[in-house]
Formats: C-alpha cells, structure tokens, sequence
C-alpha cells in the first residue's frame, strides 16, 4: 500500500460537506481531520501500489464538490504500526 496525505482547502462553509463526502464515498480513506492554519482538512489515504498518485489526486479529491485547493504529501516509509491495528492484535 502507498500511503498519501493531501491538505484541503474547501470552499467557505464546505469544509464539513467536503470530510463527509470523503469519509462516505472515498473508499482509499484512512483518516480526516479538520486543521487550523492555510487548509481545513487533512486526509490519509492509503493506495494500491498500481494506482497512479496524480490521477488519484486529481480525480478523487480534487473533483470533490466544495474542495478548493490541494497540497499533497507522500508518505515514504511507517516507522511505527497505526494504534488501531496494534491495540486489536492484543485482544
């Protein structure tokens, strides 16, 4: 899997339509959350190794009713396991 973070600018009074549609439609979703400073959001997506990162962005985030702007991050290597997964293996 690639994991790929992208910062979102929404439209004014979009923000919360735009995590919605994200966490609803968007099945690559990890995470959104809401941030201060220049973006509203920030998404964590996680990728098949086939899929292309730029048509990615520019198909699935960037056409999402109400996004602005994006600013995209990929992620290189985990140096640590997502909590959620860790505290389940313990069960």
């Amino acid at each position: 899997m690639k994991t790929l973070f992208v910062m979102i600018k929404c439209e004014m009074g979009r923000t919360y339509d735009v995590a919605e549609h994200l966490a609803d439609e968007v099945q690559e979703v990890r995470s959104v959350h809401s941030t201060s400073g220049n973006y509203d959001l920030l998404a964590q997506f996680a990728l098949d190794p086939d899929t292309e990162t730029g048509r990615f962005v520019t198909g699935t985030v960037q056409t999402v009713p109400g996004v602005k702007d994006t600013y995209t991050i990929i992620g290189l290597n985990a140096f640590t396991v997502d909590r959620d997964e860790k505290d389940t293996d313990n069960l």
